[in-house]
């Protein structure tokens, strides 16, 4: 029971009321927080119980166990959290409670804009946090009594919103455990705040991997009747029924050599609700000037996650000392790495004064260059020591990383070393070709990295743009996937070696054979005339119409300007209302095809006209493109044939 032995009623300063009903009404977005803060000071409480004991162990007071306890007694609408750490003394409570801002209130209220996000981050230097519990209580009642004090040492604060007197009253009392005791007396329509199923789903909410929290497991009504009833009186009759709510335990805190594979991979299921294994993880302390821990998972499929769509919501759980803070904190991880999961939890992060926003700051500047470089140096590492393992992992999320390489210039060198392509090393679609790869296979005296790029692989392996590069076996990637223009503008050199499409005006005459030259002088005397009239029918489609020197097979092929879009890219600009420049391709034709010999003698301009068209038809399908009029070409084509008979 507790003696009084002393009471004062004490007044707030005049501007700490204004400042209140700010706290109440503005600062948090939801009104569970209040049972959030008054944890966290509890934790925080033992916390530093803790520490000091180590170098006075007579303040434990031979009471060695961490101890968080809440009640409902629904008859008298109160809830009681108790902890058993540090406690107060009677100056720090009038420090810690009688003064809602430490210092500099008025100034504080005047500096107030009205935005409420930036309101917020103004107040951060404040310690308000216990001041939540007014969103749901009249009358809040607190008995605390430091550690190592004497039983009759204790303080009972006590502020009622409703009350006539103004200020709070404070006294002291005898208490036999130490540290504190807080009743909150709730306002009409925050009921639900007295409901088991609410208080728990809170608890494990935010403190699922903090110290053990617990509640009374059915408690009845007469079991706890009168709010006058001692904790310690409650515990004692219903002693078999305290049941610790939370799990307890973070798995992320315990030492990588006390935890399994299983025990890695069941955390994961059980946070992401991913029922696949993760396809690696990466667990990391970090101590000395940040102290924080890290605990990523990379998912082995994509599956259920929607990572294309760039306004879900993205990034890591972020916990403070166990506490968990907010969901998706996205600025631990660059966009490219969306589809990691995982957590961060630190000692000392800056957050807003509602602890619901994460300030920009250095600290996690640095925190976010250690993960993604921690991320991309495993990734390395399984791609060279794993390799179909990685491989399995790209064709998952290759193209998410792809776009690291426009927004991440500081980690390109290790994003281009993740990169992986089809090619016609290959006989099959396999994106399994690294540029390293690539390289090594390089002729002596080529100096470029040949690619192509198509709507899909069937496009880009069949291209007749390819037909020199067979014939010399010299390799071209063969980038089919819709990124893949958009990467190859941000990527132009590995190694020392530019880039080079196949597909785009380029001089390839290091490829063609020696006398090509003089052969194409000689080709150029005697088709300059066709060329002319083709060039005069396709003028209004074609750049130009020329020779060419990569065909071998094919009668002709198109080709485009260095600086020209791809097709793919064009409809999707042009489908966000964009104006693209026109670009007409080149016409190049294959002298040494039968096809071409013939025309040379077409003596017939209307059927001229035509096997020009069929050849810029049948080279723009050969690109996997689409025709301006494919029923005219049909048409036409028809028509060809029909006389050819």
């Amino acid at each position: 029971m507790t003696t009084v032995v002393e009471k004062q009623t004490l007044g707030f300063q005049a501007a700490n009321e204004p400042l209140l009903d700010l706290i109440i009404n503005k600062l948090y977005s939801n009104k569970e927080i209040f049972l959030r803060e008054l944890i966290s000071n509890a934790h925080d409480a033992i916390e530093k119980l803790r520490f000091n004991a180590l170098s006075n162990s007579e303040i434990l007071e031979n009471d060695t166990e961490q101890k968080i306890t809440l009640i409902t007694d629904k008859s008298n609408r109160t809830i009681k959290l108790t902890d058993n750490g540090i406690g107060m003394t009677w100056d720090e409570v009038i420090a810690n409670l009688g003064t809602i801002a430490k210092s500099g209130t008025k100034e504080f209220l005047e500096s107030l804009t009205g935005d409420a996000n930036k309101d917020t981050q103004v107040i951060g230097q404040f310690g308000v946090g216990f001041y939540a519990a007014f969103m749901v209580a009249s009358k809040v009642t607190v008995k605390t009594r430091a550690a190592g004090e004497p039983q009759k040492k204790a303080v009972c604060w006590e502020y009622d919103r409703g009350s006539d007197k103004g200020g709070y009253t404070i006294e002291s009392i005898t208490k036999a455990e130490r540290g504190t005791e807080i009743t909150l007396y709730l306002k009409k329509g925050e009921e639900e705040f007295l409901e088991d199923w609410r208080l728990r789903g809170i608890i494990t909410k935010y403190f699922d991997h903090s110290m053990p929290i617990s509640m009374i497991k059915n408690v009845t009504t007469s079991e706890t009747s009168s709010h006058t009833i001692e904790s310690t009186v409650i515990e004692k009759e219903a002693k078999t029924n305290w049941e610790i709510v939370n799990n307890a335990t973070a798995l992320w805190t315990l030492p990588k050599d006390q935890i399994t594979d299983g025990k890695y991979k069941e955390f994961y299921n059980h946070f992401t609700g991913d029922k696949h294994d993760p396809f690696t993880w990466i667990h990391n302390k970090i101590e000395g000037n940040q102290e924080y821990t890290t605990l990523i998972y990379i998912p082995q499929s994509a599956g259920q996650f929607d990572f294309w769509n760039h306004e879900k919501p993205r990034g890591l759980k972020l916990y403070v000392k166990r506490v968990f803070i907010m969901d998706d904190a996205e600025q631990f991880l660059p966009r490219y790495l969306r589809f990691v999961k995982g957590i961060v939890d630190s000692n000392d992060l800056p957050l807003n004064i509602s602890r619901e926003i994460l300030q920009s700051n250095k600290q996690i500047d640095k925190i976010r260059s250690a993960i993604t470089k921690r991320i991309l140096e495993t990734l390395i590492y399984l791609s060279k020591e794993q390799t179909e393992k990685y491989v399995q992992f790209w064709e998952e999320f290759g193209n998410i990383l792809k776009e690291g390489l426009a927004e991440d210039f500081v980690n390109r060198d290790a994003l281009t070393k993740l990169l992986r392509f089809s090619s016609t090393h290959l006989n099959n679609s396999a994106q399994t070709v690294s540029l390293e790869d690539y390289v090594t296979r390089m002729k002596p005296q080529q100096d470029k990295i040949y690619y192509i790029t198509a709507e899909n692989f069937a496009a880009a392996s069949n291209s007749p743009n390819l037909e020199i590069f067979h014939e010399k076996e010299i390799e071209v990637l063969l980038l089919h996937d819709r990124i893949d223009e958009w990467l190859v503008a941000h990527l132009t050199e590995f190694d020392g070696k530019g880039l080079q499409s196949v597909a785009k005006d380029s001089d390839i005459s290091g490829i063609a054979e020696k006398e090509s030259e003089e052969l194409l002088k000689q080709h150029e005397d005697e088709f300059g005339s066709l060329l002319k009239q083709i060039y005069e029918v396709l003028k209004d489609k074609v750049k130009e119409v020329r020779i060419s020197q990569r065909l071998t097979n094919s009668p002709a092929c198109i080709i485009k300007e260095q600086n020209a879009l791809n097709s793919q890219i064009k409809r999707m600009l042009e489908a966000t209302g964009q104006k693209i420049p026109d670009s007409k391709p080149i016409l190049e034709l294959n002298t040494k095809h039968k096809f071409i010999q013939d025309l040379k003698n077409e003596q017939d301009d209307t059927r001229l006209a035509e096997w020009s068209h069929i050849f810029l038809g049948i080279s723009i399908l050969a690109e996997g493109e689409q025709l301006d009029d494919p029923a005219e070409f049909v048409k036409t084509l028809i028509s060809l044939l029909s006389s050819k008979n």
